[in-house]
Parts: C-alpha cells; structure tokens; sequence
C-alpha cells in the first residue's frame, strides 16, 4: 500500500489546527481509501493554543505526527524541513489556514499516479486583497523577466512532490531554501493544476510587508544576476554622462569665462544623483552578500524541541 505525506506547516494557529486535521482525514479515508497516510505538523514556536490542540489531535490519531520548532526559524525554512521528514512515497505541502484546497489532494494523487513527480497548485484567482494580487502579479512578472531559471507564476509551494523530489531537497543541504525556485529549477515531470485562492478560514495571516521582502529578495539573489548588471551598466551610463557633461561645463567656460556663469546647483544635482544611485546598488548588493553569507555559515534549517509520533 502507498503512503501519502501531508505536511502542514503552522504558526498561530490555534483556530485552524483542528479542522484542517479533520478536513484532511476526512478527505484521505473517503475519496482515498487504498492509501495509508500521515500527516505531519510543523509549529514554529506558536505563542498560543497551537501546540495543544496538536498534541491532542497527535494522542487520538498515531497517524498524526509533530515537530515543534525550539524558536521561529522563517516561513522558508520550518516547511522545507518538514517536508524532509516525511516517510511516504509523495509529500503534500498544505497550508493550515484552508487557503490551499484540500479537496485538490485526490487530483494531485492523480495525476502522480499518471507518472508526474511533482504537481503544483497554481492560483489563478484570488480572494485576497486586490492590491495584493496585483503586486504579486508583478513581482511574478519581474522575476521571470529577470531570472535565467523560468520561475513558476503564482505558485507558493502548495502541490505535491514525489519521493524522489523529496530525496532532491534532502541532498542539497541549502540552509536558507527557496521551495519555489527550486521546483522550477530541478523539478521535471511537472503538473500545474489551477485553482482559486480561498479567503483565510479563521484568524489573521502572519504576512506583512518584511515577510513579502523577505520572499522577493531571496529569489532575486538566488536566481538573478540581473540587478548586478544593471548597477554595472547604470553606473557605467551615468558616469559616462557624467563625464560629458563635465567636458562641456569646462568648455563653455573656457570660451565664455566673463559671461557662463557655472554655479553649484549642477555639481549638486550630479552629487545627490550619483549618491542616491551608489545608496542603492550598495543596498542591492549588500542583500547578494547577506544570501552568500547565510549559505557560507551553514547554519541547521531548524532546531527541533520536541516530536511528537515518530
């Protein structure tokens, strides 16, 4: 008998914990009843309810698994670890607060048993912010444009990934893992089934402007090189224009001393130009050294404090 995988990351979230185990058993014993499974959380060192509720729902049901983190290690790393310690013949990654379907698990097995090794859930339409849509829509465009690898538009990790996928992220010992990125650059024998993005089904998203940072700068420094050309090139354009301008500042001078009057609002229009300029390319830069940074360290993806049904 095949073993499915669910892994269902989480932080806070006490209200949801309870009925997306339900929703996930229920689906698992009627739609895909010749299937052992396990389901495994990973909490990242909830400050509420959370680790209760799963030990209680780990005492009723051997098939429930638990990692609980020693502290908050990122919403990169917890799930990327929890995939890894999974035993079954595919993974799942689910989130827990019912934006991701459940009922998608029975298509994505599907599909895995036509022969595909990994089947991505896309969002091709939200109920989220609107605004929110849009940037993200963006920033998929951006990235893709910008990127060597093709990057998977508005895939955020939810799908299912074969065994030997699962073996791929164990060997490459990445401590700081863009689950996206590499999908699209080491996944093969790939599915995408689309799917709309339901609202949260209860509290608040743990989201927010430095964890969207966060995600972007990751896949530009790690799937980019992009913006280091374009500080190459802008700096080369503007010190060339730089230079000219100079060159003609002198001659006017030269040929109209009594009467070109130069003055300091140029020489300081040029100074605030390139200095803005140098501020950011140094800024940009400063994130591809903190990504070599992290991976030179090569720091554990997580410290567990406990398990629980292993």
């Amino acid at each position: 008998m095949k073993k499915i995988s669910i892994m269902i990351p989480c932080y806070n979230e006490e209200e949801n914990v309870v009925p997306i185990s339900k929703a996930v058993i229920d689906v698992m014993n009627k739609e895909l009843p010749q299937y052992d499974y396990e389901i495994l959380f990973i909490d990242n060192c909830s400050k509420d309810n959370t680790r209760s509720l799963i030990r209680g729902i780990c005492k009723e049901n051997p098939k429930v698994k638990a990692i609980f983190n020693a502290k908050n290690f990122g919403q990169f790393n917890s799930p990327y670890h929890a995939m890894c310690q999974t035993t079954g013949d595919c993974t799942i990654s689910l989130c827990a607060d019912f934006q991701d379907p459940v009922e998608l698990i029975p298509k994505f097995v599907a599909e895995w048993e036509k022969g595909y090794k990994i089947v991505c859930g896309i969002k091709t339409a939200s109920k989220e912010n609107k605004i929110m849509r849009f940037l993200r829509s963006c920033y998929y465009k951006t990235i893709r444009k910008m990127s060597d690898v093709e990057q998977i538009e508005h895939f955020t990790g939810f799908g299912l990934y074969d065994k030997s996928f699962i073996d791929v992220l164990r060997d490459l010992k990445d401590p700081t893992p863009f689950l996206r990125g590499i999908v699209a650059e080491l996944g093969y024998k790939r599915k995408d089934i689309e799917y709309t993005q339901a609202k949260r089904a209860a509290g608040k998203t743990h989201n927010n402007f430095y964890t969207l940072y966060d995600a972007a700068m990751l896949s530009f420094t790690s799937y980019t090189t992009m913006g280091l050309r374009v500080a190459t090139i802008a700096g080369f354009i503007f010190s060339f224009i730089s230079i000219i301008v100079a060159l003609v500042y002198l001659v006017l001078k030269l040929l109209y001393w009594d009467r070109f009057p130069a003055g300091m609002y140029p020489v300081l229009l040029m100074v605030s130009v390139m200095g803005s300029l140098q501020l950011f390319f140094i800024g940009f830069l400063g994130e591809y050294v903190l990504s070599m940074n992290k991976r030179i360290m090569n720091r554990p993806l997580v410290i567990e404090e406990e398990r629980i049904n292993f």
